[in-house]
C-alpha cells in the first residue's frame, strides 16, 4: 500500500475509532465507506453494510437504498413505498483487496457472488448477513409495480491498492461479468456497472467526504440585489441549465442529494406539476423554461466572486428540488436555450437562511415535522453538546454535512438528527423496533414526542451519548458482534435498569434531574460498561433461541418482553448496574 493511502486508511481508521480492526478489516470498512459515500451521501454506520465473514459469496459489503435511504428491513422498504408512492431501489456492492492489482479470478469470484445473490435459487452458502440482505432485495422485486422510474440499479465496486490501467483482459472480463448481470433482466441496463477503483480514485473519493461541496461556475446573467442585513451578498438571475447542473452533480455527473437536505419537499416524482416541467422541457418551446418556472434558492455560507466567476462553498438549495430533479432528469433535451431562474444568498446566519426556507417553500402545504430543522430546539441541542469537551464531546450535525472538512472532529462523535430521533425513541419513548423499522413513523412525532419544546436537552444527550458508548463497544469488540442487531433494545434496557419503569413527566424537574445523573453514569467508564453488560445478559434472557437477528428484534412483542425483563432484573438485585444507583440517587 503506498504512503498516502495507508495515510488516508489511518486517518479514518481514527476518525472512526477501529483501531482494534486488523488492516484487511480496516481496509474494507475504508473502502465501503468511500464508494457507498458516492452513492449515499447522509452519514451512514458502515458497520451495517459489512458481510464478509466466510459464506459472504465473495463480496465484503452491501448497501441497499430505496428512495434515497439506506434500508435494513422489509419494513422499512414498505414504508418508503407507502410514504412516497413508488419504489426507486439501488444495489451497491464491494470487494476490497489489499493487494497492488486487479486480478481477473478475483474479479469473476465478485461478480459471481453478485449474481448468485439475484438468483431466485442460489447455489453458493450464505452466512446470516448475506441472508438477510438477499431478503431485502427479494422484497423489493415484490413490490416492481411500483418501479415507476425504471428497474433497480446496480452497481459493483471493486477496490485496490494498485493502479487500474485499462488491461484488455481485465476490461473483457468486467463487460463480460456485466452483460451477464444485464441479461437477468432485473435492472435499468445501462445502470448497471463495474467500477475499478485504484489508489489514486480511492484517495479522490476519501477526500470528497471530507470537505464540504464546492463549486465553481460563470453567472453573467445577473444583478446585484441590494444591501441587508445579514446577508454578505445576493444575487438574481439566470443560469444556462447546463451550467446549474455543474452545481448539483459531482464528477460523475450523479445527483448530489445531500444538496437538498435542508429543503423541506423531496422529490414529488412527476406530480401534475413536474410532468409539465418535464413536457416544456421535451417540446419545442423548451426556450421558455424561464419564464414558465419560479427557479431555484441556493444559500451558500462562503461565495467568492471574480467577474463572472462564482465559487460557492458549503451551500445548499433550499427551493428548487423539483425544478433541480426534472432537469437532472431530463438533461438529454437541454439545449443552450434552456435556462432557469436563480438567486444565491451568502450568508451564515442561520435565523436568516431559516426564513427564506420558510418564505420560499411556502407555495405547498409544510408540516411540522418538515421544518424540524428550521426549530429553536434544533439551534438549543446543537448548542447544549457543544458545553461538554474532552471525551465528552459530541457534534449535534443540525445541518447535513456542517462537519466535514473541520479539524478534530472525529466522524463516530457526529451525531445526525436521524441518529438523534433514533436514539431518544429506543431509550425513552420504549419504541426500539420503530428506530430500526418504521423510522419515517417517528418523523411525525416532532414536536410532539420528539423534539418537543419543553423536553429537557439532558435526555437527547444522554441518549446519544449512550448510543455513542454502546457503537464504541461494538466496534472494538468489548461486546459481542451478535448485539448488533438488538442496539436500540439494549438502550432501552439501560434505561430500564438504570432509572426504572416509572419515569416521571418529560417536562417535570425530576426527569432533568435523572438525566443529569444519567450522563454522570455515561461518563464513568466502569459503570458505563456494566450498564451495557447487563443490558445485553437482558437481550439473552429473552431471546429464547438463542438467534439474535432482524427478525427476532423487530417487533413490539420483543421490545415489551426485553422492558419487562430488565426492569425485572433491577427489581431482584438493589444495585444490579455496577453502583449505577449511587449516580441515580436511590438506596443501594
Amino acid at each position: 500500500m503506498d504512503r498516502i493511502t495507508q495515510s488516508l486508511l489511518d486517518d479514518f481508521v481514527t476518525s472512526e475509532g477501529l483501531e482494534s480492526l486488523s488492516p484487511s478489516d480496516a481496509f474494507e470498512r475504508f473502502a465501503t465507506y468511500c464508494v457507498v459515500s458516492r452513492e449515499h451521501p447522509e452519514t451512514f454506520n458502515v458497520e451495517d453494510l459489512m458481510i464478509g465473514s466466510g459464506n459472504d459469496t465473495g463480496i465484503d459489503s452491501i448497501a441497499t437504498l430505496v428512495n434515497g435511504s439506506l434500508v435494513s428491513s422489509a419494513d422499512e422498504i414498505d414504508d418508503l413505498a407507502q410514504t412516497n408512492g413508488y419504489v426507486e431501489a439501488s444495489f451497491v456492492f464491494v470487494q476490497a483487496k489489499t493487494t497492488g492489482g486487479f486480478d481477473v479470478g478475483s474479479i469473476g469470484t465478485f461478480c459471481t457472488g453478485v449474481r448468485d445473490f439475484f438468483s431466485v435459487d442460489p447455489v453458493l452458502p450464505r452466512n446470516d448477513s448475506v441472508a438477510a440482505a438477499a431478503e431485502l432485495q427479494a422484497e423489493i422485486y415484490t413490490r416492481s409495480a411500483r418501479f415507476r422510474r425504471g428497474n433497480p440499479h446496480c452497481r459493483l465496486y471493486y477496490v485496490t491498492t494498485g493502479r487500474w490501467q485499462e488491461d484488455a483482459n481485465l476490461r473483457g472480463r468486467a463487460e463480460t461479468e456485466i452483460q451477464a448481470l444485464r441479461d437477468l433482466g432485473i435492472f435499468e441496463a445501462e445502470e448497471v456497472e463495474l467500477i475499478p477503483v485504484d489508489a489514486g480514485r480511492l484517495q479522490a473519493l476519501y477526500r470528497e467526504t471530507q470537505h464540504r461541496v464546492t463549486s465553481e461556475f460563470q453567472f453573467p446573467d445577473r444583478t446585484v440585489l441590494p444591501e441587508m442585513d445579514g446577508v454578505t451578498e445576493a444575487h438574481l438571475g439566470v443560469l444556462p441549465a447546463s451550467e446549474y447542473l455543474k452545481l448539483i452533480t459531482d464528477d460523475a455527473e450523479q445527483l448530489r442529494r445531500s444538496l437538498f437536505y435542508d429543503n423541506v419537499r423531496d422529490f414529488q416524482d412527476f406530480n401534475v406539476v413536474n410532468e409539465q416541467m418535464r413536457r416544456t422541457l421535451e417540446s419545442a418551446g423548451r426556450g421558455a423554461f424561464a419564464l414558465l418556472n419560479n427557479g431555484v434558492t441556493i444559500v451558500t455560507r462562503r461565495l467568492n466572486t471574480t467577474g463572472n466567476k462564482f465559487v460557492m462553498e458549503d451551500y445548499q438549495v433550499v427551493n428548487g428540488c423539483q425544478t433541480s430533479h426534472v432537469l437532472y432528469r431530463e438533461r438529454e433535451h437541454l439545449t443552450p436555450d434552456v435556462h432557469v431562474p436563480l438567486k444565491i444568498i451568502a450568508t451564515v446566519d442561520d435565523e436568516l437562511t431559516n426564513a427564506v426556507i420558510r418564505a420560499t417553500n411556502s407555495q405547498t402545504p409544510i408540516g411540522p415535522e418538515d421544518l424540524q430543522a428550521l426549530s429553536d430546539f434544533q439551534k438549543k441541542l446543537e448548542a447544549y453538546f457543544d458545553t461538554f469537551d474532552g471525551r465528552h464531546k459530541l457534534f449535534y450535525e443540525r445541518r447535513s454535512k456542517q462537519y466535514d472538512g473541520v479539524p478534530g472532529v472525529e466522524k463516530v462523535r457526529v451525531i445526525t438528527r436521524a441518529q438523534q430521533i433514533r436514539a431518544f425513541a429506543s431509550m425513552f419513548l420504549d419504541e426500539p423496533h420503530r428506530a430500526g423499522r418504521y423510522f419515517s413513523t417517528l418523523l411525525k412525532e416532532i414536536g410532539n414526542r420528539i423534539f418537543a419544546d419543553t423536553h429537557p436537552l439532558e435526555a437527547y444527550y444522554a441518549s446519544a451519548y449512550a448510543q455513542y458508548r454502546l457503537e464504541f463497544m461494538l466496534r472494538n469488540g468489548q461486546l459481542e458482534s451478535r448485539y448488533r442487531p438488538a442496539r436500540h433494545h439494549i438502550l432501552m434496557a439501560v434505561r430500564h435498569g438504570v432509572l426504572g419503569d416509572d419515569v416521571p413527566s418529560f417536562q417535570s424537574n425530576e426527569f432533568k434531574r435523572q438525566c443529569s445523573a444519567l450522563i454522570d453514569m455515561l461518563h464513568d467508564d466502569a459503570a458505563c460498561a456494566n450498564a451495557f453488560l447487563v443490558a445485553t445478559n437482558v437481550i439473552d434472557q429473552v431471546v429464547e433461541d438463542g438467534r439474535l437477528d432482524r427478525d427476532t428484534v423487530r417487533t413490539q412483542t420483543f421490545a415489551d418482553a426485553v422492558s419487562t425483563e430488565a426492569a425485572r432484573v433491577a427489581r431482584m438485585d438493589p444495585n444490579p448496574f455496577h453502583g449505577m444507583n449511587a449516580f441515580i440517587g436511590r438506596p443501594t
